[in-house]
């Protein structure tokens, strides 16, 4: 039996655990199952009902597996191999402590952002890939085996054509703690800086407005933390849907997006350069307030091929449209690009925002 065959036959009792779903979803999803229950009678019905139980049960395993983490799996497949009927009584603890929560901003308190720039004309790209200016790294996460020196790894040989793939979670945090990192972002508005990019050659920063308009927050507080432990206990899966093994971590870079009216990001990929050559996963999680009040903003990821040492695209790509509280992960090597944001307030509050980060091998 799979672990997630388990942790399906556990779904009865995850789905009253709070740490999973909220009040409101755990009430829904019940409902849907006690309803589906009782009106499969015939056979038609009895096959739908089956259908909407293992819909539910999936929904309720990755949840799971993402929130409490590999370790609780083990734990129910090592009760499941001793207790042939899976006793639903087996103990849950989530990893990781919960983040304190920061003080909320109140709707008046929240200003208009400044003027911009005239919006170049993003276009596709001739422009070199240059990556995004990298922020203060963070330790590997602990399940992971940690690498002293980045400079000592060696990075695989690289494929000559990279297909356009990713892996996307939905749900990734419970409601209370993505109210908290929306909160912490318009907390901390005055602390958002103009995005750089790195310059090809020479290893340095700076600002560039035909390439890349966004702000970026690079003390993420004890969210940083948060996301990191969720995305340790979510990487054995998301590179099981890419088709990977877990690698060796040497550090982990993560940064907070605000895009607004206008802004964008012209196709690169997160590694072309020597200072960031090591990176070998990227991650962005998407939020922001509701009614979300933006449009555009999409990522493109592109079928990349490799010519003179450099990943190109070719022409082809895949989209994801933003949407609440979902993580994609797609190899660093890929060329993407993030379209125009429209936002008639241009106000801060009303942002498209991300957590965005590398692991390097």
């Amino acid at each position: 039996m799979t672990s997630k065959e388990i942790l399906h036959s556990f779904s009865e009792t995850l789905l009253q655990d709070e740490r999973i779903l909220s009040p409101r979803e755990r009430e829904l999803l019940s409902n849907l199952l006690q309803h589906a229950r009782s009106n499969s009678a015939n056979r038609s019905n009895q096959a739908v009902a089956e259908i909407i139980a293992h819909a539910v049960g999936e929904t309720v395993a990755q949840r799971a597996f993402t929130v409490l983490g590999g370790q609780i799996v083990e734990q129910i497949l090592h009760n499941g191999v001793q207790n042939s009927d899976l006793n639903p009584t087996v103990s849950l603890s989530m990893s990781g402590p919960r983040p304190p929560k920061p003080n909320s901003v109140s709707e008046t308190s929240l200003k208009t952002s400044g003027p911009r720039p005239p919006q170049p004309s993003p276009g596709p790209g001739t422009a070199p890939s240059s990556g995004p200016r990298p922020p203060q790294p963070s330790p590997g996460p602990g399940m992971l085996k940690r690498v002293e020196s980045a400079t000592s790894a060696a990075l695989m040989e690289r494929p000559e054509f990279l297909p356009a793939q990713y892996a996307l979670l939905d749900e990734f945090l419970v409601p209370d703690e993505l109210n908290e990192v929306i909160q912490y972002a318009l907390a901390h508005e005055a602390d958002f800086a103009l995005s750089e990019v790195l310059a090809p050659g020479d290893g340095g920063s700076g600002i560039d407005y035909e390439y890349r308009r966004s702000r970026v927050l690079m003390d993420l507080g004890a969210h940083q933390t948060l996301i990191l432990n969720r995305i340790q206990a979510a990487l054995p899966l998301v590179m099981q849907k890419l088709g990977s093994e877990v690698f060796p971590i040497t550090r982990i870079e993560a940064q907070m997006t605000a895009s607004n009216d206008g802004d964008f990001f012209r196709h690169h990929n997160d590694n072309g350069q020597d200072e960031i050559a090591s990176r070998e996963l990227t991650f962005v999680y998407f939020f922001h307030r509701e009614p979300k009040a933006f449009q555009g903003g999409e990522l493109r990821i592109y079928d990349s091929r490799r010519e003179n040492d450099e990943y190109r695209s070719t022409g082809q790509y895949q989209t994801i449209v933003p949407e609440q509280n979902q993580i994609v992960f797609f190899p660093s090597s890929l060329l993407h690009e993030i379209t125009p944001v429209e936002c008639s307030s241009r106000a801060f509050a009303d942002s498209r925002f991300t957590v965005n980060g590398w692991f390097h091998r």
